[in-house]
């Protein structure tokens, strides 16, 4: 199963504890942590179903590369990161 985390900035926003949950992909991943936390989706997804501007999502330590379908592999023991990415100046 693979493990989401999501980054004590973002959990100021919305809780999200930590999960172990089904998936291949990170799309499937997170979907399994939205069934968990509903209020989750509206925060890390847009209108289409694709990453938000302001999320960033690592599987073993690589960005993933599909931001719109979140196609990317997530196998059987994979570590999901969810961050939200700062800015500023």
């Amino acid at each position: 199963m693979p493990r989401v985390t999501f980054t004590g900035n973002l959990q100021r926003f919305v809780e999200a504890p930590a999960a172990l949950v089904q998936g291949r992909t990170v799309r499937e991943a997170l979907e399994a942590a939205f069934t968990q936390n509903p209020r989750l989706r509206g925060y890390l997804l847009d209108d289409q179903g694709a990453l938000r501007r302001h999320i960033v999502v690592f599987v073993g330590g690589e960005a993933v590369v599909d931001r719109t379908a979140l196609s990317d592999a997530a196998s059987d023991g994979a570590e999901i990161a969810v961050l939200q990415a700062l800015s500023g100046g």
